[in-house]
Order: structure tokens, then C-alpha cells, then sequence
């Protein structure tokens, strides 16, 4: 299993940023791990021009369910393959919480992904009253059941467990409460897809930064981390990554 450090930019970032992106590579030719940036959709066709040739995948932050269509404002998953991402994020907490997004919409959009040549990564969390109320895995649970697509492999998956009060936030939970909850999602997908779950990249998401990486990426079934704004600038970003590729 190769490693992967996921930067997601949300709705941030113009032209000048791409410049984040040469520092990026410049400062890591060929990590240990695999990096990905996921930009703006705007960013998509700049971004993998910039990073051709180097060790630095890029994704897509949404994707819709059909291949075409009328869907005014919205992007397929072949049109962000062919303007050269290689994933795509689906089922963010904010997009479940700000554009009501279901686990079933959330499952069609990775199926459509996985269709299109990209690897899908689907999101899950918890609130803190879910948290709070001991609901997290009941929740979780119930997330990954209904989001994960059918025919979903190590090759086409990954699974990033972000609890939505620590996103942008600045909290984590305990190192045992990530290790918790990323043991029983290995648990959970190997109910749903057999051995093939021990090859699905587990992320970690949720305020993640140099200062606390290293001891977040030492946790049992921590497979990388998906961030937020710590990937907006190479050295944090790097920092990040080289915690993972340590």
C-alpha cells in the first residue's frame, strides 16, 4: 500500500497559487508517499500541466453522478479525467451539509468516478453532537454502508474519515479515539468487500498540520491524511508529507 497525503484547496486559489505547486515538487522530487492536490475546478487543467512529469497527482473536489447532461455549473467525472485528475473527493461534510447531499448521492457520484478512470475518495464523519451523543460509530457506520459503491476496490477506493467538528477547526480527537474509529472502519469494509479492504487507504482529516502529523500518521490504520488548509502552501503541505513518508 502506497501511502497518500491529499490536499484539498476547497474554494481557494487562483493562477498565482500554481506556484505552490512548483515549490511542492521542487522540495519533494520523489517522496516516500503519494501526493495529491485537489483544486478548484478552475485550477484542474493548469494544475496537471504544471505537475506533468513530476511526482504529484491531481483530483477533483466534486463530481455530478451523470456523464452529461443538462446540470448547469456542474462537472462529470470524464470531463475532470480528461482535463487530467486522477480522483476525485465526494461526499465532503460540506457539501452533505451545505447542498443536502445523501449517502445514496454520495454512492452514485463514486460509482461515476470509479467509471470514469478515477479513484474515488469518500468522506465520512460525525457531528460533535453525534460525538458527544456516542454515536460515532453507529454513524459512521451508516455512512460507509451507504456511500460505498458497488464493485469498490483497493485500486478505485479510498476512505477518509473526517469528524466535521474538527474540520477547519483547529481540535482533533484523541490519538485512541482515530485509532477507534479507523480500526473499525478496516473492520467494516472488510464485512462489505473482503480481503480487498486491507488494501484501501484509510485518511485522516480534520485539522491536520506539521505539529501534529507525525503522531497522527503513527495510529494503526492511518493511511494519510486528507487536508485542508495546511495544502494551500507548499511548506506546510511538505512538511506534512514528509511526516508521512518518514
Amino acid at each position: 500500500m502506497r501511502k497518500l497525503a491529499a490536499g484539498n484547496w476547497k474554494m481557494n486559489g487562483g493562477r498565482a497559487a500554481l506556484d505552490e505547486v512548483a515549490a511542492l515538487c521542487a522540495a519533494h522530487p520523489a517522496p516516500e508517499c503519494e501526493m495529491l492536490l485537489c483544486p478548484p475546478a478552475t485550477l484542474i487543467a493548469q494544475m496537471a500541466w504544471a505537475a506533468r512529469g513530476k511526482a504529484l497527482k491531481i483530483g477533483g473536489q466534486d463530481c455530478h453522478p451523470a456523464v452529461s447532461g443538462a446540470h448547469t455549473g456542474d462537472i462529470s467525472a470524464p470531463m475532470l479525467k480528461d482535463a487530467g485528475a486522477a480522483y476525485v473527493i465526494v461526499g465532503h461534510s460540506e457539501r452533505r451539509t451545505d447542498h443536502g447531499e445523501t449517502d445514496a448521492l454520495v454512492r452514485a457520484k463514486a460509482g461515476a468516478a470509479i467509471a470514469a478512470g478515477l479513484i474515488a475518495i469518500v468522506c465520512i464523519g460525525e457531528t460533535e453532537a453525534e460525538r458527544d451523543a456516542g454515536a460515532t460509530l453507529a454513524v459512521i457506520g451508516a455512512q460507509l454502508d451507504g456511500s460505498l459503491p458497488e464493485g469498490a476496490t483497493a485500486a478505485t477506493l479510498v476512505l477518509a474519515y473526517e469528524p466535521v467538528w474538527a474540520i477547519g477547526t483547529g481540535r482533533t480527537p484523541t490519538i485512541a479515539e482515530i485509532a477507534e474509529v479507523h480500526g473499525f472502519l478496516r473492520a467494516r469494509l472488510t464485512e462489505r468487500i473482503g480481503a480487498e479492504a486491507a488494501g484501501v487507504r484509510l485518511l485522516y482529516g480534520g485539522s491536520v498540520k506539521p505539529s501534529n502529523a507525525a503522531e497522527i500518521f503513527a495510529v494503526s490504520d492511518v493511511d494519510g491524511a486528507l487536508v485542508g488548509g495546511a495544502s494551500l502552501k507548499a511548506v506546510d503541505f511538505g512538511a506534512i508529507v514528509a511526516a508521512l513518508a518518514a
